[in-house]
Protein backbone atom coordinates (compact mmCIF):
# COMPACT_ATOMS: atom_id res chain seq x y z
CA UNK A 1 0.00 0.00 0.00
CA UNK A 2 1.36 3.67 -1.05
CA UNK A 3 1.56 6.15 1.34
CA UNK A 4 -1.24 8.85 1.16
CA UNK A 5 1.08 11.51 0.88
CA UNK A 6 2.98 9.49 -2.02
CA UNK A 7 -0.74 9.49 -3.48
CA UNK A 8 -1.33 12.76 -3.13
CA UNK A 9 2.50 14.02 -4.63
CA UNK A 10 1.51 11.40 -7.83
CA UNK A 11 -1.54 13.17 -8.20
CA UNK A 12 -0.31 16.74 -8.53
CA UNK A 13 2.42 15.40 -10.93
CA UNK A 14 -0.23 13.94 -13.36
CA UNK A 15 -2.29 17.32 -12.84
CA UNK A 16 0.67 19.35 -13.82
CA UNK A 17 1.56 17.22 -16.84
CA UNK A 18 -1.97 16.50 -17.97
CA UNK A 19 -2.47 20.47 -17.62
CA UNK A 20 0.34 21.24 -20.16
CA UNK A 21 0.36 17.61 -22.06
CA UNK A 22 3.50 15.68 -20.93
CA UNK A 23 4.10 12.28 -20.85
CA UNK A 24 6.68 11.25 -18.81
CA UNK A 25 9.03 7.98 -18.55
CA UNK A 26 10.38 6.60 -15.62
CA UNK A 27 13.85 4.44 -15.32
CA UNK A 28 14.02 2.77 -12.28
CA UNK A 29 17.07 1.26 -10.32
CA UNK A 30 16.93 0.85 -6.81
CA UNK A 31 13.32 1.82 -6.41
CA UNK A 32 12.05 -1.17 -8.46
CA UNK A 33 9.04 0.30 -10.56
CA UNK A 34 7.87 1.83 -7.20
CA UNK A 35 7.67 5.71 -9.05
CA UNK A 36 5.98 4.04 -12.16
CA UNK A 37 3.84 2.53 -9.30
CA UNK A 38 3.18 5.39 -7.40
CA UNK A 39 1.81 7.34 -10.93
CA UNK A 40 -0.26 4.49 -12.27
CA UNK A 41 -1.89 3.73 -9.08
CA UNK A 42 -4.34 7.05 -9.66
CA UNK A 43 -6.69 6.47 -12.18
CA UNK A 44 -6.61 7.88 -15.43
CA UNK A 45 -2.69 8.27 -15.37
CA UNK A 46 -2.67 6.63 -18.37
CA UNK A 47 -2.79 9.86 -20.24
CA UNK A 48 0.47 11.13 -18.79
CA UNK A 49 2.76 8.00 -18.09
CA UNK A 50 3.99 6.50 -21.13
CA UNK A 51 6.11 3.77 -19.77
CA UNK A 52 8.72 2.56 -17.15
CA UNK A 53 11.58 0.72 -17.45
CA UNK A 54 12.83 -1.39 -14.50
CA UNK A 55 17.06 -1.46 -15.15
CA UNK A 56 17.80 -3.31 -12.00
CA UNK A 57 21.34 -4.55 -13.27
CA UNK A 58 23.88 -3.49 -14.88
CA UNK A 59 22.83 -5.98 -18.22
CA UNK A 60 19.69 -4.06 -17.85
CA UNK A 61 20.50 -0.50 -17.62
CA UNK A 62 22.94 -1.31 -21.20
CA UNK A 63 20.47 -3.44 -22.87
CA UNK A 64 17.02 -1.17 -22.23
CA UNK A 65 18.13 2.30 -21.54
CA UNK A 66 21.51 2.02 -23.94
CA UNK A 67 23.95 2.83 -20.83
CA UNK A 68 27.06 2.23 -22.29
CA UNK A 69 29.13 -0.63 -20.25
CA UNK A 70 32.11 0.71 -20.15
CA UNK A 71 30.49 4.05 -18.66
CA UNK A 72 28.71 1.77 -15.69
CA UNK A 73 32.48 -0.12 -15.34
CA UNK A 74 34.03 3.48 -15.02
CA UNK A 75 32.17 5.17 -12.80
CA UNK A 76 30.15 2.60 -11.27
CA UNK A 77 26.30 2.31 -11.43
CA UNK A 78 25.45 4.83 -8.56
CA UNK A 79 26.88 7.50 -9.81
CA UNK A 80 25.86 11.04 -11.92
CA UNK A 81 26.79 9.94 -15.15
CA UNK A 82 24.52 6.61 -15.01
CA UNK A 83 21.60 8.50 -14.10
CA UNK A 84 21.90 11.45 -16.54
CA UNK A 85 22.94 8.07 -19.23
CA UNK A 86 19.41 7.06 -17.53
CA UNK A 87 17.10 9.55 -18.37
CA UNK A 88 18.77 10.24 -20.99
CA UNK A 89 18.15 6.87 -23.08
CA UNK A 90 14.17 6.19 -21.37
CA UNK A 91 13.51 9.46 -22.87
CA UNK A 92 15.13 8.45 -26.44
CA UNK A 93 13.02 4.97 -25.77
CA UNK A 94 9.58 6.70 -25.34
CA UNK A 95 7.65 8.90 -26.70
CA UNK A 96 7.97 10.95 -23.16
CA UNK A 97 8.78 14.45 -22.60
CA UNK A 98 10.10 14.42 -19.42
CA UNK A 99 12.38 11.09 -17.89
CA UNK A 100 13.55 10.90 -14.39
CA UNK A 101 15.92 8.13 -13.26
CA UNK A 102 17.41 6.45 -10.01
CA UNK A 103 19.88 4.91 -9.48
CA UNK A 104 21.33 4.07 -5.35
CA UNK A 105 22.79 2.20 -2.63
CA UNK A 106 18.85 1.26 -1.05
CA UNK A 107 20.80 -1.03 1.85
CA UNK A 108 21.16 -2.54 4.09
CA UNK A 109 24.20 -3.64 2.76
CA UNK A 110 26.26 -2.60 -0.27
CA UNK A 111 27.02 1.09 1.02
CA UNK A 112 30.80 1.91 1.18
CA UNK A 113 32.70 5.10 2.08
CA UNK A 114 32.40 6.58 -1.11
CA UNK A 115 28.78 5.22 -1.91
CA UNK A 116 27.33 4.87 1.41
CA UNK A 117 23.59 3.57 2.27
CA UNK A 118 21.21 5.92 1.19
CA UNK A 119 22.91 7.22 -1.75
CA UNK A 120 20.60 8.28 -4.77
CA UNK A 121 21.56 9.77 -7.86
CA UNK A 122 18.53 11.33 -9.89
CA UNK A 123 18.47 11.41 -13.83
CA UNK A 124 15.84 13.94 -15.30
CA UNK A 125 16.27 14.49 -18.47
CA UNK A 126 13.65 17.04 -20.60
CA UNK A 127 12.66 16.74 -24.65
CA UNK A 128 14.81 19.70 -26.20
CA UNK A 129 16.64 20.22 -22.55
CA UNK A 130 19.73 19.44 -20.80
CA UNK A 131 19.60 15.84 -18.89
CA UNK A 132 20.82 17.13 -15.24
CA UNK A 133 22.04 14.89 -12.35
CA UNK A 134 21.16 15.45 -8.48
CA UNK A 135 22.88 13.48 -5.21
CA UNK A 136 20.63 12.67 -2.42
CA UNK A 137 21.38 10.81 0.69
CA UNK A 138 18.78 9.57 2.37
CA UNK A 139 18.76 8.24 6.11
CA UNK A 140 16.68 5.11 7.11
CA UNK A 141 16.57 1.59 6.31
CA UNK A 142 15.60 0.10 2.83
CA UNK A 143 12.16 1.22 3.01
CA UNK A 144 12.60 4.57 4.07
CA UNK A 145 15.43 5.61 1.61
CA UNK A 146 12.93 4.07 -1.31
CA UNK A 147 10.15 5.62 0.06
CA UNK A 148 11.87 9.32 -0.09
CA UNK A 149 13.56 8.50 -3.54
CA UNK A 150 10.07 8.10 -4.72
CA UNK A 151 8.60 11.18 -3.13
CA UNK A 152 11.94 13.43 -4.37
CA UNK A 153 11.59 12.01 -8.17
CA UNK A 154 7.82 13.04 -8.26
CA UNK A 155 9.16 15.95 -6.84
CA UNK A 156 11.73 16.56 -9.78
CA UNK A 157 9.23 15.77 -12.19
CA UNK A 158 6.45 18.53 -11.44
CA UNK A 159 9.44 20.97 -11.11
CA UNK A 160 10.24 19.55 -14.49
CA UNK A 161 6.33 19.99 -15.55
CA UNK A 162 5.71 23.63 -13.87
CA UNK A 163 3.49 21.99 -11.55
CA UNK A 164 6.46 22.17 -8.03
Amino acid sequence: MLDPSILDQATAVLDACRARGLMLATAESCTGGLIAAALTAIAGSSDVVERGFVTYSNAAKTEMLGVPEALIAAEGAVSAPVARAMAAGALARSRAAIAVSVTGVAGPGGGTEAKPVGLVWFGLAVRGGAVVSERRVFPGDRAAVRAATVAHALALIAAAAGGG
